[in-house]
């Protein structure tokens, strides 16, 4: 190998360098813990793990230091170190099988934190007893719904990512003459009622939004907190305005505006994502230990209609017991409106199954490897004691 190559492959074949990256690997973990007091759950996971640097505010300036190498950084380094020395000190041979397949394991586990971090979706589903459900929620995307009320059958909804509604570019509605002009958008705002102190909205607004204020604010990152997100939204039709209107799912109302003898509304709303099949929760338990308010058991007796399989069928959820249907997993996870509310947790995970493969090759690995070192030690064991010299000392 070249002479300035070899220091940079000696590096990333460092048995040193792997020490070090597992240390950092479990500082990440602690520091991401301990941090989900105040940035929740999928806010630590964010700034320690799915991030190349963890990076801290300098007092006093708008500026960010970068104080430590982030879970994707780690990760990826740690996979090349991996590679890298296995390919360098480990031999081709059947009595290194094991460390081959230990180390094959090892590898895989990074690689599919990778898959689930980029491809992995959690959304939500709430359920009343008795209701039907389509279609799930993301507790941390919002959109803004185009909603057609006028066949009293029922209505056609065009929704609108708020990422898309950030970029804030005119909008055409499919199916409808209605294009969206979006003046300004807020990720998570304060709603106020009007006040004569309060400064002016920066576009003219009608209906319930011309009383309340919008101020902007940093977006939420803990799980029981709510962005509030505010679009001033103008709706053409023809090159006629029919005003602009202050969206909110902040405000517990509705937009409404007519064209032609149909009528349109505008809400911002959890995004949904539809699904070809449907759930009906037919009974929600909350089950207690005997004479105590602590809980036993939650579980969701749902009916699951997929027409396009001809599939109707009872399934039965409970705590570490999820339906797997579709590529989608249902856990229990919450409940509420006196125990007549399911909410069931839906994880899409593309690579939920490389962990568990993961660890099934560095187990099978490391019983190889000890198997083949216990048979060769077996194996010096018998021949030295068929040495004669060993015998008569023996005796």
């Amino acid at each position: 190998m070249n002479r300035r190559l070899r220091p940079l492959w000696d590096a990333l074949t460092s048995l040193k360098l792997t020490l070090v990256l597992f240390s950092a690997l479990m500082v990440l973990i602690v520091a991401c813990t301990l941090a989900q007091v105040h940035l929740g759950t999928w806010g630590a996971v964010d700034v320690y793990i799915r991030s190349w640097f963890v990076w801290a505010d300098l007092p006093g300036s708008d500026w960010q230091l970068a104080i430590f190498p982030g879970g994707i950084l780690v990760g990826l380094v740690l996979a090349v170190n991996l590679v890298a020395a296995q390919l360098r000190r480990l031999e081709l041979s059947w009595r290194k099988s094991g460390i081959w397949i230990a180390h094959a394991g090892l590898i895989l586990l990074v690689f599919g934190e990778f898959v689930t971090g980029l491809l992995q979706v959690e959304t939500q589903m709430a359920i009343r007893e008795g209701d039907t459900v389509d279609f799930v929620e993301s507790p941390r995307e919002l959109e803004l719904a185009v909603i057609d009320v006028t066949d009293p059958e029922a209505d056609d909804v065009y929704g609108i990512p708020a990422r898309v509604l950030a970029r804030r570019d005119a909008v055409a509605i499919p199916g409808t003459p209605v294009t969206l002009k979006v003046h300004r958008f807020y990720p998570n705002s304060d709603l106020l009622r009007r006040e004569a102190s309060h400064p002016p909205p920066p576009v003219p607004v009608q209906g319930v939004g011309a009383g309340v204020t919008a101020i902007p604010r940093a977006p939420e990152s803990r799980d029981d907190r709510v962005n509030h997100a505010v679009a001033y939204v103008e709706p053409v039709v023809g090159g006629a305005s029919k005003g602009t209107f202050l969206v909110s799912n902040g405000l517990g109302q509705v937009q409404q505006f007519e064209h032609d003898g149909r009528t349109y509304l505008l809400a911002m709303r959890a995004r949904r994502y539809h699904l070809p099949y449907s759930l009906t929760l037919k009974d929600f338990r909350h089950d207690v230990y005997p004479g105590t308010d602590i809980p036993k058991n939650f579980s969701s007796l749902v009916r699951l209609e997929n027409p396009g399989r001809s599939e109707s069928r009872d399934v039965l959820i409970y705590m570490n017991q999820p339906l797997r249907y579709d590529g989608k997993a249902f856990y229990q996870a919450s409940f509420g409106e006196g125990d007549t509310l399911s909410i069931l947790q839906v994880v899409d995970n593309p690579g939920w199954l490389l962990p568990y493969v993961s660890c099934v090759l560095v187990m099978l690995g490391l019983v190889i490897h000890f198997g083949i070192s216990l048979r060769r030690g077996v194996r010096r064991s018998r021949q030295v004691a068929a040495q004669p010299g060993v015998a008569q000392e023996a005796a």
